[in-house]
């Protein structure tokens, strides 16, 4: 930043009585950094914002500093952890953007499965650390995605049926919030303490109420898994196979967790049966692998090795990415399915698809404290998503981006008969009562502890939880 705004920028700070003017601390990133494009790149890059200042936070003092400095200057504000917000909202033009991603401590205590862990860990780090000892939290599949914004909206993957949502096995998290009159503190929400915001971050945590700096998890032992991928190529079986996964996926055996994906030329399905042998794997995915001609794979392996093995490096992605998320609780009619097939029959690349999770399992159960999560009853979760554009090439893909999101929203439009409610992890950007649809019944309450722990809406962005006005 040049001497010029910093010192514009001192002349408007408060400095009143409690809170000595604020400096910002730890890795600090400004427009005339040799760093500064990539810092303010996101993975989804079809979004670009220019902040005025990146703060990569080293300790949580960094935050309470950077927190405090946002409201002594008056300066939007954005928390990030993997840059993975699917709509361009961990970032903002001309604000602060405070950054956990170098918040990495892990300490397990393997006597009481307990894993306490810096909210920078990304969800490939979180798997492999915790596999190491043979413990396992739900995350979701992508490796470069970070666990905490993973588990503050939900978190749902392959682990899932066997061990409920991310947001379940949350047990504690040190936050940073805004205090006044233009400061910031550290508080803990847990059982004993906040218990009301522990709530709230179990599925609503995401830059609402505060800046989680780490999160506490009760694990679960894993020492093994049986992963399979089938493909079938083409789109001729796709009938019998949505049908026979609908029908078997989300009620089998809650140690299988399974995701279907649809391309335009193939269809995949990936299982991982906890605890089980190949023999086992294949039994439980009888149903689905005996329609056609799949190619089968099966890897039995320790839960880290396993979903290292799987990860796409992110430089071999598309740059640019559309989804829409939606649940489900009745399964797809003939019709339904029928859709999927003729829309990606037309998706704009290879790239593109439908992807499936089945829940069912443990997810209809809620951990004590409950959570802010409604989607107890879905049968599976969907998306239709797009994947243009080539990564690090600004512009790259500019002439399919209104194809692939006209493609979008034709696709989940003409799914709405079958469908309700949406993910607030892949957010549904101009969805009416986007509200209700992340959240359900449990809106009014959060407005409340929102009011409580962010009455001035410091946290705030496109689809925010605003505090309750009386």
């Amino acid at each position: 930043m040049s001497a010029a705004t910093t010192e514009g920028a001192a002349a408007k700070a408060t400095g009143s009585g409690k809170c000595p003017p604020a400096k910002l601390t730890g890795r600090v990133v400004t427009p005339n950094d040799p760093g500064y494009a990539e810092a303010s790149l996101g993975w989804d890059e079809l979004f670009v914002h220019y902040p005025l200042v990146i703060v990569y936070a080293q300790h949580t003092q960094d935050v309470v500093n950077a927190l405090t400095w946002a409201r002594q200057h008056d300066v939007a504000l954005r928390v990030r952890s993997g840059g993975h917000s699917l709509e361009g909202w961990s970032n903002v033009d001309n604000g602060i953007v405070i950054d956990v991603s170098e918040l990495k401590s892990v300490h397990i205590d393997t006597a009481s499965r307990t894993a306490k862990v810096g909210a920078g860990l990304s969800q490939l780090e979180a798997v492999t650390t915790l596999a190491r000892k043979d413990l396992a939290v739900t995350t979701g599949t992508e490796g470069s995605v970070g666990l905490s914004g993973a588990t503050l909206g939900g978190g749902f993957g392959f682990l899932t049926r066997y061990l409920g949502m991310a947001c379940d096995s949350l047990t504690a998290a040190e936050v940073v919030v805004a205090s006044d009159p233009d400061c910031a503190k550290v508080i803990t929400a847990d059982l004993k303490h906040n218990s009301d915001l522990l709530w709230a971050l179990r599925g609503a945590g995401n830059g609402n109420f505060g800046i989680v700096t780490s999160l506490t998890y009760k694990t679960s032992p894993l020492r093994s898994v049986a992963y399979v991928q089938a493909t079938w190529d083409g789109l001729r079986d796709l009938q019998a196979i949505f049908e026979a996964w609908q029908r078997t996926g989300p009620s089998a055996d809650p140690r299988l967790g399974t995701q279907l994906e649809i391309h335009r030329n193939q269809i995949l399905l990936f299982g991982v049966v906890a605890e089980g042998s190949a023999a086992e794997a294949r039994k439980l995915l009888a149903p689905i692998l005996s329609i056609g001609t799949p190619e089968v794979t099966v890897q039995i392996g320790n839960w880290g090795d396993v979903y290292a093995g799987f990860q796409i490096p992110t430089e071999e992605e598309p740059a640019n990415w559309k989804f829409f998320s939606q649940f489900t609780t009745k399964p797809f009619p003939k019709k339904a399915i029928g859709l999927i097939g003729s829309f990606m029959r037309d998706a704009p690349t290879d790239d593109s698809n439908f992807f499936t999770q089945a829940f069912g399992g443990a997810v209809r159960r809620e951990p004590r404290g409950g959570t802010a999560f409604p989607h107890r009853d879905a049968l599976f979760y969907s998306e239709p998503g797009a994947g243009w554009g080539t990564r690090g090439v600004p512009g790259s893909g500019d002439e399919l981006t209104p194809v692939a999101q006209a493609w979008i929203a034709e696709f989940s439009q003409a799914l709405r008969p079958y469908v309700h409610g949406a993910y607030v992890n892949v957010p549904n950007i101009g969805m009416q009562d986007w509200e209700t649809a992340y959240w359900g019944s449990n809106f009014d309450r959060l407005r409340k502890i929102k009011a409580k722990y962010d009455p001035h809406n410091i946290f705030q962005y496109e689809q925010s939880i605003p505090p309750a006005t009386h």
